[in-house]
């Protein structure tokens, strides 16, 4: 069976969008780990870690998790209450990247 896979769309800050190939808004296709889950917010994250290199190092540490200033938007909830990198994402999300104040 498939593993279910959903386009991210990654809405950043103008400040961001050097790293996101000029870019304000970046689609990613986030894939689940097993046909029995849904895909999550890592799993978004390790995508634009391949097509976009700079731009995942700006939201993320060194150990792969989202860095203190950054708050990422998970269809308007914010993804540290929903789970973190575990947050399940639904079809079509979109993710609000904003530097933390």
């Amino acid at each position: 069976m498939a593993k279910p896979v959903t386009l991210v769309t990654f809405v950043l800050p103008s400040a961001l969008g050097h790293w996101g190939s000029g870019a304000t808004e970046v689609r990613v296709f986030a894939v689940a780990d097993s046909a029995e889950s849904r895909p999550t917010l890592g799993a978004a994250l390790h995508t634009l870690r391949r097509t976009h290199p700079m731009l995942e190092k700006r939201l993320c540490d060194e150990y792969g998790g989202i860095r203190r200033h950054i708050s990422m938007f998970v269809c308007g909830e914010n993804a540290r209450r929903l789970g973190g990198l575990a947050c399940a994402l639904p079809p079509g999300a979109e993710v609000y990247v904003l530097p933390a104040l």
